[in-house]
């Protein structure tokens, strides 16, 4: 099953603090699409709920060295 999910991302800045949380995300197993928004402090993420999950993705967001709110 596929599920989108908008979360709210501290500390990114520019395009680049953008692409450093798509791409890591992107690299997580299940995750079909990223939008990244540095002006609005805001990731969306559509996944499949059978292949990862929330953690799965607050997880990665963390790993880019971004918090979730």
């Amino acid at each position: 099953m596929t599920e989108s999910v908008t979360l709210t991302v501290a500390g990114m800045k520019c395009g680049g603090c953008e692409s450093n949380v798509t791409n890591k995300l992107m690299t997580v197993e299940g995750v079909l699409s990223v939008q990244a928004s540095a002006k609005d402090n805001e990731v969306s993420v559509e996944y499949d709920t059978e292949k990862t999950d929330l953690d799965a993705i607050t997880e990665a967001i963390t790993d880019a060295g971004f918090s979730v709110e």
